[in-house]
């Protein structure tokens, strides 16, 4: 790859420095902006994390743009009009800063809201991000035709444009976001984005002062070198778009698979970038062979405890496993694309392709799989498609390699189909998988019989964990999956007993039992015994006439505590969540304690704006995305507009159990600054009623005097809550979750 040696003109600045840094700030900038307007529209829809895979196939759609639009530039025009088109639209896309949402951005409350949520991010961020997206490929482009020694191989300079992204996505959440406030974040960032321009213009003039008349003219092409083939270009594409597949499915898989943990979402990005960094470095091919000998083995484990398996290992364990996985498979992916990427004439073009396949694997994950699955099955699909792409995929006989696979296939429908009584034998089933994951790893030469074996093994599985399981229905939105389940549990007298339980990804929002006397008794979260319960014992004789907010239906279990002329409403985000909560066939409690209640959907702080002030006696905050509070509704800001949608005497129940965060500190300190009365109860059930269970809630008043009856009364154990010294406010412009973890 090395083109025609030219001579380089003194300048006060290496071309490499230059190049380099200007490539680093350009990364950089890119993935600041990434988490800053994520944290920007999570308010508006619920703080789901279809929200950040949404933004990430803008992203990837507009890198795809900007590598287009460097394509064409690099490819049609000469050197100096590339510095005149290129000038003019960096001095146009000045005129979008600072960048900022439009004005009063609302989401539909019907549908799927992910072209609205594209939409939005073009209007705010669309100019300044195209920018950058094509300084890469163009960069790169310039610095090959430089004339520099190390011209001949510009490739290296995208590990710099990495690691600039890497530490871009490491400081946002552990030093900018602790320490800027979104505010100042966007004008920092546009700040940052001038520099930019500065340094693009900067190289600019380098690649101008080493470029002849001719060239200055119209771009120089070798008519020797072999353009590469269509092949040659699917492959790339293949290589890329897997990897971009599965680092959202693995996002959204441990999201609500394994664990609802906040920012768990860099962990997977890190890598992918990291794999990047790897790949185009110096040492790529040191490590070549190690990746490729550890993926199969690893994939043994991984698919016998991950996914045959997964009861027997503790979250975090099985959380290191997926990433461990995920990593090998992306490091070979990028790794042989890396070695396939052709001559720097040819650069633009292979970025291009890159680029392209990217989008595609994003599209697929966002757009298309949430129609066709009901579960995220497009992360084992592209954990076989990994496979499949590692060298030597048509080497030998393949119908040979594909017999051992099909034999398998063949037997398990077999006794899928004759074996009445299955579910008896899932555990020897279930060691059966196991043992064939095993000898798969004899497989590891040959990709495509490894990559069909797994697939197999990979579809039992989750035909084994449905029957497991008992899910009676499965659904998934752009909130996520949601499904009903039955489990057996002990009574009161230890026999077994049939519940009907509402899941959002891997955390239970809801329980019925389903016995008649017990039907409309509210459980769980929101059982009698429980703080919530004791609320509604204590105050609710006061006025048959209260008007009742609850955020969150869940399953619908608040509205048993529902009475005859009070008014209740509830603010839902999630319209599945309404309809299986209406429908009789899986949860009786709306049907049988509140038919004519107001079902309000969308966005709870949008929704309640809309109300008028002073007109609720009672709002329960009970708002999750699995295990995970928006924390747009946790801000000061929005304590302050619940208080005004309450009457003078009335109060704010917001329920805060969670396995990460301590979100009573947060609420503390609001209580504390807003001069407010706040009580804590983090309850601990006595007795063994079914699925009476431990769960916290915070209760909070205009007036002190106002919860006396709580904390006086003998039903439950009420405390002030505690201070907390030294954490920042919340507010619209600044959260914090790691200020909070447990």
């Amino acid at each position: 790859m090395n083109s025609a040696p030219q001579t380089t003109r003194p300048t006060l600045i290496s071309p490499v420095i230059a190049f380099a840094a200007t490539l680093f700030i350009s990364a950089l900038l890119m993935f600041v902006l990434q988490p800053m307007f994520g944290k920007l529209l999570l308010p508006l829809l619920g703080g789901t994390p279809a929200v950040w895979n949404t933004c990430m196939v803008f992203y990837q759609t507009l890198l795809f743009c900007g590598y287009l639009y460097a394509h064409w530039l690099t490819a049609r025009q000469g050197a100096q009009r590339q510095i005149q088109i290129h000038t003019a639209l960096m001095i146009f896309s000045v005129f979008a800063l600072p960048v900022a949402l439009p004005d009063n951005p609302s989401p539909p409350t019907a549908g799927n809201p992910a072209w609205w949520l594209v939409w939005t991010l073009f209007l705010a961020i669309g100019l300044p991000f195209f920018v950058i997206s094509a300084t890469a490929p163009l960069l790169q482009s310039w610095f090959s035709r430089c004339g520099h020694r190390s011209s001949g191989d510009p490739y290296y300079l995208y590990a710099a444009s990495n690691a600039g992204s890497l530490l871009a996505l490491l400081s946002y959440p552990f030093l900018i976001e602790p320490n800027i406030g979104l505010a100042n974040q966007r004008l920092v960032w546009s700040g940052g984005y001038l520099l930019l321009c500065a340094c693009i213009l900067f190289c600019a003039t380098g690649y101008w002062r080493n470029q002849t008349e001719d060239e200055l003219e119209a771009p120089s092409i070798d008519e020797t070198l072999t353009p590469p083939s269509r092949w040659q270009q699917l492959h790339w594409a293949a290589l890329a778009l897997v990897p971009s597949s599965l680092l959202l499915g693995l996002t959204q898989f441990i999201s609500t698979d394994i664990a609802a943990v906040p920012l768990l979402w860099i962990v997977p990005l890190t890598l992918y970038l990291l794999s990047f960094i790897l790949v185009f470095g110096s040492w790529a091919e040191r490590i070549r062979p190690w990746m490729l000998a550890a993926q199969p083995a690893v994939l043994t484990v991984f698919i016998a405890y991950s996914f045959i398996n997964p009861a027997t290992l503790p979250y975090w364990l099985d959380l290191i496993l997926h990433l461990i996985a995920f990593f090998l498979a992306v490091m070979v992916c990028h790794g042989e694309l890396a070695r396939s990427r052709p001559h720097p004439q040819f650069l633009t073009r292979f970025y291009l392709v890159m680029s392209f396949a990217g989008m595609l694997g994003g599209l697929f994950n966002t757009f298309v799989a949430p129609f066709l699955f009901n579960a995220v099955y497009e992360y084992p699909i592209m954990i076989v498609a990994a496979l499949l792409l590692r060298p030597g995929l048509l080497n030998g006989r393949w119908p040979l390699q594909l017999l051992f696979p099909v034999l398998i296939l063949v037997a398990g429908l077999a006794v899928y189909f004759s074996t009445e009584q299955l579910f008896d034998y899932l555990d020897l089933i279930g060691g059966a998988l196991i043992l064939l994951a095993g000898i798969s790893y004899a497989l590891r030469h040959s990709p495509l019989a490894l990559g069909t074996l797994t697939a197999v093994l990979l579809l039992f599985t989750l035909g084994l964990h449905g029957m497991a399981s008992n899910v009676l229905y499965q659904e998934r939105t752009f909130f996520g999956v949601l499904s009903v389940r039955d489990t057996v549990i002990p009574d009161e007298n230890q026999k077994p007993e049939k519940v009907r339980e509402l899941y959002h990804g891997t955390t239970k929002h809801g329980a019925e039992r389903l016995i008649p006397a017990q039907i409309t008794t509210p459980l769980t979260y929101y059982s009698r015994p429980g703080p919530i319960g004791q609320v509604f014992a204590e105050f609710d004789a006061e006025n048959p006439r209260w008007r009742i907010g609850a955020v969150g239906l869940g399953a619908g279990a608040l509205a048993c505590y529902a009475k005859e002329g009070q008014s209740w409403s509830f603010y839902e985000i999630d319209p599945l969540v309404v309809s299986v909560a209406q429908d009789p066939t899986w949860f009786h409690y709306l049907e049988r304690c509140a038919k004519q209640v107001a079902m309000v959907v969308g966005d709870a702080r949008l929704s309640l704006a809309k109300e008028a002030d002073a007109s609720f006696d009672l709002l329960i905050m009970d708002a999750f995305s699995s295990d995970a509070v928006p924390t747009h509704l946790l801000t000061r800001e929005a304590l302050q507009l619940y208080f005004s949608k309450l009457k003078d005497d009335g109060l704010l129940a917001f329920h805060i159990t969670n396995r990460h965060l301590a979100l009573k500190k947060v609420l503390a300190d609001h209580v504390n600054q807003l001069h407010l009365a706040g009580l804590l109860q983090e309850f601990q059930p006595e007795t063994d009623v079914p699925l009476v269970i431990a769960t916290d809630w915070v209760v909070i008043a205009k007036h002190p005097e106002r919860l006396a009856k709580l904390q006086q009364s003998r039903l439950g154990h009420w405390q002030k809550l505690p201070l907390s010294f030294g954490l920042q406010p919340w507010t619209d412009d600044f959260t914090h979750i790691i200020g909070i973890w447990k």
